[in-house]
């Protein structure tokens, strides 16, 4: 394997210049134009003053032109700093802003993403005299040594951070997990998640090193399960990533076919959240565990997206109680340990501490948090992850976590991020936020709010906390929020979840929304009744579901119920968008009696 991911793309696009590369919707580039396409854009970035070491900032929606550009920006010898183009403007600028980067390259269809960002940008889609003029120095090309790219993560003090990965810890997961995996250049990779989380980095680099096809999946579709399974496959997908919980909508989705869906599926990797393997039942039962094989990979972005591997079969659901990891990868050690950084004996939790080539180099311009969470015991340099687990018979199993870190939707979120928001709120005294399973393993992020000392209840309004979020990104805004007077504590002083959990209040109503949109009939309001009933907030009728806290998982269960009250099968894909307004239309459409009348309970 070469020693930076860009070099190991380009011993793959001589060998095979004929081959896709990438690929979305009816977009393709085969790897000698890919290969075209970067280097004309690394020259323009070099021209740019991009050079060794220099951050660089991508904010490309979900396109051929997004894979372009990450390429390019290490040939240029740059790290790449990857934003969601979809994320608030605010939360954009304040990533490009902390990770001090000196030039954006974007594409003009993002140029809202932009809007609050005041730097050098260059528009891969425009004329190159318009590129950000800049003196041009010596051009050194980046080495193994050398950052790649900085993932931003949330952050306990209430501002993200920058975690900084070299190309050879890169390069070393790659090499190692590629040879477990026997992944070639027949392979079809799945690109289902953002840039801006590391597992994204797993399958851009997965399909571009190996010679395979990477396939980028609209986000429209990453959200609705019935068409990704459609998807999977008609572009005839063979290596497919997923957080267990969005695999949920998956399962569900292909459970109610007559017959298992065609698929060319081979692997099925699981990471970013806790797998409960019980959850694998359906689809075990219907496909068995040998095509596609599953594999549960436990990682984070400070140790380069993956550090174990465990293949999951049938015989694991009589533990479903256990949440299996396997062993290291090769080049990995990962071990519990005490709080002294000792080792502790089998079957005996610890917090697992990750060493080995996948150790990210720390977190960009934090040292005293880099000292704390990279730490030398006895010579060998560990990630202190946060994470409990134990070895149980030569297999490590995970236990939850230390702190109160989350996991949503694959997204590590620290609460204190989102709590730091909503203490902005003038007369909100104090905050907490939690997660919690709206059933079937939907979970989402939900908020505890209680006014200052003396103030009423009614004094914080559920419109004034969901505007102190409304710029962060979609997962970390809490779908539901409860105001008490007092927040319950334990006897240490800390807040009391357990309490809260079945103290809660009803959410505070907002203000009634200013009549708009299509006029309220029968099942608008029907459907309104379960959207509200999933989602558990009053949700507007031309409101985008995913923006009032839907998830893929969801979606599927207000389908599911709105087929059931209406004698209808949709699917799911027929929604032009995600509104309430929309599926009524469907409905109508569908129910061309135009009868009214519920037909489910």
């Amino acid at each position: 394997m070469p020693d930076s991911l860009h070099a190991a793309f380009s011993r793959r696009a001589t060998e095979l210049p004929a081959r896709v590369a990438v690929g979305c919707g009816d977009d393709q580039l085969t790897y000698g134009e890919l290969a075209t396409a970067s280097d004309a854009l690394a020259d323009r970035l070099r021209r740019c003053g991009v050079r060794r070491g220099v951050r660089v900032g991508v904010c490309v929606d979900r396109s051929v032109d997004l894979v372009v550009c990450l390429v390019a920006v290490l040939k240029a010898g740059g790290a790449y700093v990857p934003v969601d183009a979809g994320n608030p403007a605010a939360r954009v600028a304040y990533v490009l802003g902390d990770a001090g980067v000196p030039l954006t390259v974007a594409v003009t269809r993002t140029a809202d993403a932009l809007a609050d960002w005041s730097g050098p940008v260059l528009w891969t889609d425009a004329d190159e005299s318009d590129d950000p003029a800049t003196e041009a120095g010596p051009w050194v090309s980046a080495g193994p040594d050398d950052v790649a790219y900085v993932i931003y993560t949330s952050g306990s003090t209430g501002a993200p951070k920058g975690v900084e990965v070299t190309h050879r810890s890169a390069v070393a997961l790659l090499a190692h997990a590629g040879d477990l995996l026997d992944c070639d250049d027949l392979d079809v990779w799945s690109m289902c998640h953002s840039v801006g989380f590391d597992f994204s980095v797993w399958e851009v680099w997965g399909a571009l090193s190996t010679g395979g096809k990477l396939v980028v999946v609209p986000s429209g579709v990453t959200r609705n399960p019935t068409l990704l399974l459609d998807l999977l496959r008609r572009e005839r997908v063979t290596v497919v990533n997923q957080t267990p919980s969005a695999f949920r909508g998956l399962v569900a989705v292909d459970a109610t076919a007559p017959d298992p869906v065609g698929l060319d599926l081979r692997l099925v990797v699981f990471g970013g959240e806790r797998l409960d393997v019980a959850t694998l039942a359906p689809w075990i039962a219907r496909r068995g565990d040998a095509s596609p094989r599953l594999l549960n990979m436990y990682g984070i972005t400070e140790v380069t997206v993956h550090a174990t591997y465990r293949w999951i079969t049938a015989a694991d659901l009589d533990r479903p109680t256990v949440s299996p990891i396997g062993r290291a990868l090769p080049g990995m050690r990962v071990e519990p340990r005490d709080r002294a950084g000792r080792a502790v004996p089998e079957g005996e939790p610890g917090e697992l501490y990750v060493s080995g080539t996948g150790v990210a180099r720390g977190y960009l311009d934090r040292p005293d948090l880099t000292a704390e969470r990279f730490v030398d015991v006895e010579g060998v340099r560990w990630y202190r992850s946060g994470d409990r687990g134990a070895s149980v018979d030569g297999d490590l199993v995970y236990l939850g976590r230390l702190d109160r870190q989350l996991k949503v939707r694959g997204y590590r979120i620290e609460p204190a991020e989102v709590e730091a928001r909503l203490r902005s709120v003038p007369g909100v005294g104090t905050a907490v936020v939690d997660a919690e399973d709206f059933g079937d393993g939907d979970v989402r992020l939900v908020a505890f709010v209680a006014p200052t000392p003396g103030a009423p209840v009614g004094s914080v309004t559920e419109a004034d906390l969901v505007a102190a979020v409304g710029d962060l990104p979609g997962y970390l805004r809490p779908s539901r929020f409860h105001v008490l007077a007092h927040l319950p504590v334990t006897g240490q002083g800390k807040t009391d979840l357990a309490a809260l959990r079945s103290a809660v209040a009803e959410p505070v109503p907002s203000a009634p929304p200013a009549p708009s949109g299509p006029e309220v009939d029968p099942v608008t309001t029907v459907v309104k009744g379960v959207v509200d009933e999933v989602l558990r907030r009053d949700v507007p009728v031309d409101g985008d579901l995913f923006d009032h806290g839907a998830t893929s998982l969801a979606l599927t269960r207000i389908v599911a119920t709105v087929n059931d009250r209406f004698d209808v099968a949709l699917t799911g894909a027929e929604l032009d968008e995600p509104t309430i307004a929309c599926l009524a239309r469907v409905i109508r459409t569908v129910r061309s009696d135009g009868a009214l009348q519920q037909v489910g309970g």
